[in-house]
């Protein structure tokens, strides 16, 4: 079994740190949804302002409130308007790989959704993987790699 990525919201902003509650993110369950992520399931939490990373588990805030708030220790990782990366994963065996479809959803400063991704892993006719990003109309973007001679 592998541990994969099953959904992401990227780029959701912190609304509030709130150090005296007992732990956990409290989220818009409209945003919960459209990554697949689930209450009481553990998330990844990375800070794109410092780098700092932790975990915990999420709970459901009030439906659209666009709200991302990290309580208990994970208040101290986070200041309100950071952008943060709440990623949730699976275990998966590898033979699967290609059924999975991760979620990505991207925020605005308001935490109002402005893209749905997706991911995709496929195998080749040489049985070698390849990686997509898909937006809502199944269109491969462009993934960031190393341009030769840069």
């Amino acid at each position: 079994m592998r541990k994969l990525v099953a959904g992401k919201l990227h780029g959701i902003h912190v609304t509030e740190a709130n150090l005296n509650y007992h732990g956990s993110i409290t989220l818009d369950p409209d945003h919960c949804e459209a990554a697949g992520i689930l209450p009481m399931e553990f998330v990844e939490i990375w800070n794109k302002n410092s780098g700092a990373r932790t975990s915990t588990y999420v709970i459901l805030g009030e439906r659209g409130s666009r709200c991302c708030i990290l309580n208990g220790a994970a208040a101290r990782t986070c200041q309100p308007d950071d952008p943060i990366i709440v990623c949730n994963s699976i275990y998966l065996d590898e033979a699967h790989i290609t059924s999975l479809k991760p979620r990505i959803v991207t925020f605005d400063q308001d935490n109002y959704i402005l893209d749905r991704l997706s991911y995709s892993v496929d195998l080749d006719t040489d049985g070698r993987y390849s990686f997509s990003i898909l937006d809502e109309a199944n269109e491969a973007l462009a993934i960031p790699a190393l341009v030769s001679g840069a």
